[in-house]
């Protein structure tokens, strides 16, 4: 569930996604696709696509399929889909904020089947704007504690231009400003600390603090997002405690 860092949630998340990496990877071609066809196909010059393929290879996807999505987002070999790329925010159950980012060729059918499952989670799908305004764009670098101490990656990030690092207990958690995400993480990666997580997210303000029935009920909505097709990236500001997700996983 991207948007909430805590270690045990990013595990929970990574686990979910190994079960569902065929559909994981076709989201990550459609996001490539886009990205070259926006910017080109060279991600030296477009970094949207230099972060859907940093994406994609986090993943795990192939080479070569990474370098067929973006020749077909360059041109070579596309069909003539058209994406669009869409913000839908809501609410879920308890009172949680959602936002839900949509690459899609049909735009109606997408607005409808995202209303639904705001609907039939005990959510509601709300205006642009609804809640977006309680989160922040912003960079996420998760390093397990074990493979560096403090005062080493409190050197080599903030050095690079991180934002804050925070002791999550067994991981350093790493805050940069979008356009420095890239920079601190390879500065981390070029003296060979191992990263377990990174990513560009969105950052909750405010949270909602979810026990274990609302939990559940937030996950399953989630997870309802995630399953749909068109559905690239899913944020709320549940906080769930880390044993009442060890014991949802």
């Amino acid at each position: 569930m991207a948007g909430h860092s805590k270690w045990a949630n990013i595990k929970h998340r990574k686990g979910r996604q190994d079960a569902k990496r065929s559909k994981i990877w076709s989201k990550c071609s459609r996001a490539i696709i886009v990205a070259a066809k926006n910017g080109g196909g060279d991600p030296t010059m477009n970094l949207s696509l230099r972060y859907a393929i940093d994406e994609a290879k986090a993943s795990n996807m192939p080479k070569d399929t990474i370098e067929k999505a973006v020749k077909k987002g360059s041109g070579e070999g596309s069909e003539g889909v058209r994406y669009e790329e869409i913000r839908y925010e809501g609410y879920g159950p308890h009172g949680v904020a959602i936002i839900v980012d949509v690459l899609t060729d049909n735009v109606n059918r997408a607005a409808a089947e995202i209303r639904k499952i705001f609907e039939k989670g005990g959510g509601n799908l709300g205006k642009p704007g609804a809640v977006s305004f309680g989160f922040n764009a912003r960079g996420v670098i998760l390093i397990e504690a074990s493979k560096v101490d403090e005062e080493k990656i409190m050197e080599i990030a903030l050095e690079a231009g991180a934002e804050d690092i925070e002791n999550e207990g067994e991981a350093w958690e790493i805050t940069t400003q979008p356009t420095d995400f890239i920079s601190v993480r390879e500065a981390i990666e070029a003296v060979g600390i191992e990263i377990d997580s990174a990513e560009l997210t969105m950052l909750p303000q405010n949270t909602v603090d979810c026990d274990a029935t609302a939990a559940e009920k937030v996950l399953r909505m989630v997870d309802n997002f995630e399953d749909h097709d068109d559905v690239q990236k899913v944020y709320t500001n549940a906080d769930i405690p880390d044993e009442v997700m060890a014991n949802l996983g």
